[in-house]
Formats: C-alpha cells, sequence, structure tokens
C-alpha cells in the first residue's frame, strides 16, 4: 500500500507540471483527429468489403482493426516531431507512441487468431474484451508499474493447509489454461480439416479421429496448464474419484452417449449422409457429434437424436450398403378394360422422373384383384432418397393418369354391391274395437 500511494503521490506531482499539460492536450487532439479520419475511412473500407471475398476480405477487415490506433499513431508522430522542433518536452509522447503501436498489433493478432477458428457469437463477442486485456497489460509494463500492480496481486493471498492462493495464481491458471485450450482447439481443427480432405480414408473414420484427437489435445492442454502454474497432478486422484462417482449416480446418460458416439463412428454403422429412420424419425445424417447425432428431414427440420439410442433400438439405414431404393406405384383399372395394356402403358410412363434409375430396370405386377378394380404395381429404382419420392411419384402418377385418359382405361371409384334379398314385413294395421 506504500508503494501505491508514493505512485499515486507520483501522478499527482506530475500533472501539476504545466509541461505535461501540453503533452495531454496533444494526445487528446491526435486522439480526436484519429476518431473523425477513422469513422470516414471505415465508411469508405466498409462500402469496398461489400464486394470482396478471400484474401481481399480479410485483408480489409484487418485494415479495419487497426485503422484508428495507425491513424492516431501518425498524428502523434507528427505531434511529436513539432515538440522536438521547438525543444519541447515529450516524455509522454514517447511513451505513447509504443501503446498505440502495441494496440494496433495486438488488435490485428486477435482477429487473424479469431479467423484461424471456427466463426462462433461467443469469440465474437470476447474479441475486444481480449484486446482491453492484453493492451492493459502491456500499457503496464511500457509504463513500468507491472511490477508493482503483480506485486499487490500476489499480496492478496488465501491458505488452505499446505497451500497458498493468492489472485496472481489464480490469474496465472486461468491465463494458461485459455492459452492450452486456444493452441489444443485450434491444432484439432486442423486435424479435422485435413482429414476432412482426405479421400483414402472414409467419412465416419474421419469423424471418429476427429473427435479422438479434439478429445486428446484438450486432455493434454488442461494437464500441462495445471503442470505450468505448479499443481502436483497427483492431487488429481481425488478429483477423479469424485467424477466416477458422478458417472455412477447421475452422469451416466451422458457418459454412455459419448461412448457410444466413438462406437458408432469406429463401427461405420453410421456415416454422415446416409438416409436413415429411427423410430418414426426419417430422415439424412447431417452431423455426428458427441453426444448426438443431427438428423435432417424433408421439411428441412434438425432432430437431435442420442448416441445411445442408435446403438440400443432398431435403426433402418436406407444406404448401408446400397444407396438405390425401390418406389412402388400403386394403380387400380376396371375390371373392364384390358391389364396387359395397362401394364404396357403404365413401363412407358416409368422414366416420367428424370430420378429413374435405368438399371435395375423398371417392372409393372398385378398384385390381386381388389374390390373396386384390378391392382397395378409400377416399380422403378431411385438412387437419391434424400431428396424425396414425392416428386417421383407425382411425375409418374400424371403421366400415368394421361396414357390412361388418351386409351380410355379407367380408374375405377371404390364401390359396393347392395342387394335386397327380401322386403320388410308391412305393418298391421290395429284392429279396431
Amino acid at each position: 500500500m506504500e508503494k501505491l500511494a508514493l505512485w499515486f503521490n507520483e501522478i499527482v506531482h506530475a500533472l501539476q507540471q504545466p509541461i505535461y499539460w501540453w503533452q495531454l492536450l496533444a494526445l487528446s487532439l491526435a486522439a480526436l483527429l484519429a476518431s473523425l479520419a477513422n469513422r470516414k475511412l471505415q465508411q469508405l473500407l466498409a462500402a469496398q468489403d461489400n464486394f470482396a471475398a478471400g484474401l481481399r476480405h480479410l485483408a480489409l477487415r484487418s485494415i479495419q482493426r487497426i485503422l484508428w490506433p495507425l491513424s492516431a499513431l501518425l498524428l502523434l508522430l507528427s505531434i511529436k516531431a513539432v515538440f522536438e522542433w521547438y525543444s519541447l518536452p515529450i516524455q509522454l509522447l514517447e511513451v505513447a507512441v509504443p501503446i498505440l503501436l502495441a494496440l494496433g498489433l495486438i488488435r490485428l493478432s486477435i482477429y487473424i487468431l479469431r479467423k484461424a477458428f471456427t466463426v462462433s457469437p461467443l469469440l465474437k463477442s470476447s474479441e475486444n474484451f481480449l484486446v482491453g486485456i492484453i493492451w492493459f497489460a502491456v500499457l503496464l509494463h511500457l509504463a513500468g508499474w507491472l511490477p508493482l500492480v503483480l506485486e499487490m496481486l500476489d499480496s492478496a493471498a488465501l491458505t488452505l493447509g499446505e497451500t497458498r492462493i493468492t489472485i496472481l495464481s489464480v490469474l496465472k491458471l486461468i491465463l494458461m489454461i485459455a492459452l492450452a485450450f486456444t493452441i489444443a482447439i485450434w491444432l484439432a481443427e486442423l486435424i479435422n480439416k485435413r482429414l476432412m480432405q482426405s479421400a483414402s480414408i472414409s467419412p465416419s473414420m474421419r469423424v471418429g479421429f476427429a473427435k479422438f484427437s479434439k478429445f486428446l489435445l484438450i486432455t493434454l492442454a488442461f494437464l500441462i496448464a495445471l503442470n505450468a502454474v505448479g499443481i502436483n497432478l497427483s492431487s488429481l486422484a481425488v478429483f477423479g474419484g469424485a467424477l466416477g462417482v458422478g458417472l455412477g449416480f447421475g452422469l451416466q446418460r451422458i457418459a454412455s452417449n459419448f461412448i457410444s458416439g466413438f462406437i458408432l463412428v469406429l463401427d461405420r454403422s453410421i456415416k454422415p449422409g446416409d438416409v436413415i429412420t429411427v423410430g418414426d424419425k426419417f430422415g439424412w445424417v447431417e452431423q455426428l457429434n458427441a453426444r448426438y447425432v443431427v438428423v435432417r428431414n424433408r421439411e428441412g427440420v434438425d432432430t437431435l437424436i442420442p448416441n445411445e439410442n442408435l446403438i440400443t433400438s432398431e435403426v433402418i439405414n436406407w444406404s448401408y450398403a446400397d444407396p438405390n431404393v425401390r418406389v412402388i406405384i400403386k394403380v387400380q383399372i376396371s375390371y373392364e378394360d384390358d391389364p396387359e395394356q395397362a401394364m404396357a402403358l403404365m413401363l412407358d410412363c416409368a422414366f416420367a422422373s428424370p430420378r429413374v434409375l435405368q438399371e435395375p430396370i423398371p417392372t409393372v405386377r398385378l398384385m390381386e384383384f381388389a374390390d373396386s378394380g384390378i391392382e397395378l404395381q409400377l416399380r422403378v429404382w431411385i438412387a437419391d432418397l434424400e431428396n424425396g419420392t414425392g416428386a417421383v411419384k407425382s411425375d409418374i402418377n400424371l403421366a400415368i393418369w394421361r396414357a390412361f385418359k388418351k386409351h380410355n382405361i379407367t380408374i375405377p371409384y371404390p364401390q359396393r354391391d347392395l342387394h335386397i334379398k327380401s322386403g320388410w314385413p308391412l305393418p298391421t294395421k290395429p284392429e279396431q274395437d
């Protein structure tokens, strides 16, 4: 506290001298002019960014990040040259120049680091916070106040048994974990991109290797961070025992889904792009995640199915070994029509949809003599069930309707014949007294 009071008194004494007021005025003027110039230039860059893509977009966004500190730095250097020309003091200006330079480099580095990861709202919103924290630490270092602040943080301590916990040690632990996790996630995403570009590895194995590498790297990052701040890893035995008890009581479903996710990708029973049916849910697999599988149906609705359900329940995989699926179109004709002619017309209409395959060839079968008419079935094959069967059936049914109309083949209505074998007895006339 004595050092803090002495430091505060030095600042008050410096502010009472006129030579520092001129420098503060110059700094304020540079900041104001830089803000005005930054507003105009940001509008011009935003208009250019609307038509940019790729590296040009990245370059424009990077310039936008460093525009204010760069313009303020240029103005400050000009003001500093004027002060030197008139032999005026420039102590504050000399401190402000590296501070602005550090701010620009930090903002640029954080932006490039963010572009290296998958974009998320949390990462976007935390960019300015991270820049502020790092820049504040650099500011303290350049001003020579960082050792005093670190000493103050280390003096605020809490002793638990033989362990001394300080604010500085907690901040170091958070910083090391954040740094280790950042590197681990970056390496995991790099490995994932490389795996997804590999044509020699099956899609399910790519997902499996990506999940395993991410889990392994994050675990190693956590252990390295704990070891770096001086925490004995043998003390984690208590944490491991508590985790085992938690899994046994309340987290067994989470652990089951996590392990089931690895089983799914290793046995290659389900992979991204497969068309599956689980219970009454039909769709194609979009993602295989650690806890659940994302299945999208024809309405564009994503269903999150826990991995455990795919292991313990019956799953229909329409594209497991062969993507070809047979589609059946049922039609009835009147008993007065020629079924062979109708079957030939239906066969001619099989390729009314461009999605129908040439092999296996379409076939027509007479299935039964129903109550209302003769039931015929046209059987065709398609290879893209994920696009649905409604469009295929609609095109073929419309073509059959036109062909039947042209050749006077009747599609019968449902009908019933009612035969009355005898009439109801007439009521007798009551007798009169």
